[in-house]
């Protein structure tokens, strides 16, 4: 999710509204010529302007589309997923300079958020809520806690369409330069899934959901910002850290816990980076020439 629409429809929208208000109060031509014979600009805005209007408010303020583009958040979210984004859940904020004008509340845990990535704010990421400002994240031998409290788990039993599992990887360039086609990047997600392991985690009494362990033990070597925040993650091999979230931040981790380039690596979330609360899945297409389906509509949890 690297393109932020708004960098177009926000100038867009502004240039024709003020055409259209000049021309209201000042140049009249819609009224003395009729809109026919207006200038291009004036046409241009009174035909633009307001369906700009509408689409910019009902984006910025109520719901953005976005589109998953990685599998750091299966099984919740599948890499191709189109979902809907609740855009005042965390308050109200202005396009382009994101600043928040009406607070209506903040994210809790188990919440799965969009925000802008803190190293490069131009891009978005999606994650899961694990610990909000004050709280005290631990992890001990495959037990993450906040604020001393377990996260309470209980293995799945869940099995996981075959379709999916064969969009794990994408076909093209990987990270190592290595170009895959199709039928590798499908080898390559049923390989994976053979290894996967799903557990549910219960962050609440009123919150579910599922996470995906592949028995990963070499992730801490690259998680640098957990190797400053937390010296005992080195000596226990990956087995043990522990954090504290400052205030006005958030501590965020992918479903796909071993396949996810989450708050571990970077750090935390600072509140004016939220973008909104992911709350539902509206379609799935498949890389390449496939058609959009729907077998994968539902809320988000």
């Amino acid at each position: 999710m690297d393109f932020d629409f708004n960098l177009i429809l926000v100038p867009a929208t502004l240039i024709l509204g003020a055409i259209w208000l000049l021309d209201k109060l000042v140049l009249k031509q819609k009224q003395s010529k009729g809109l026919d014979k207006s200038t291009a600009p004036v046409r241009w805005a009174y035909d633009f302007f307001p369906i700009l209007a509408i689409v910019l408010v009902v984006r910025s303020f109520l719901i953005e589309p976005f589109n998953i583009p990685s599998s750091s958040m299966v099984p919740t979210l599948y890499t191709g997923d189109f979902i809907a984004v609740n855009k005042y859940a965390y308050g109200i904020r202005l396009p382009l300079v994101n600043t928040k004008v009406l607070d209506l509340g903040a994210p809790q845990h188990g919440d799965v958020v969009v925000f802008r990535y803190p190293e490069n704010p131009k891009i978005y990421y999606i994650k899961r809520v694990i610990g909000v400002g004050g709280d005290t994240v631990s992890f001990n031998n495959g037990q993450l806690s906040v604020n001393g409290k377990a996260i309470a788990t209980t293995p799945a039993n869940f099995t996981p369409d075959p379709k999916m599992t064969a969009q794990l990887y994408p076909p093209g360039k990987t990270e190592t330069g290595e170009v895959v086609t199709a039928e590798q990047a499908a080898q390559l997600g049923n390989q994976e899934e053979q290894t996967a392991q799903y557990v549910q985690e219960s962050p609440s009494s009123n919150h579910q959901h599922l996470v995906r362990y592949l028995g990963d033990k070499n992730w801490f070597q690259y998680a640098s910002f957990l190797q400053q925040a937390s010296p005992q993650l080195m000596v226990s091999q990956g087995q043990q850290w522990q954090i504290k979230v400052p205030e006005g931040h958030y501590f965020v981790m992918g479903d796909n816990r071993d396949r996810s380039a989450d708050g571990r690596f970077w750090g935390f979330v600072p509140d004016e980076n939220l973008a909104g609360k992911a709350v539902y899945v509206w379609t799935h297409k498949a890389s390449g020439l496939s058609l959009p389906t729907f077998n994968r509509n539902g809320a988000i949890h």
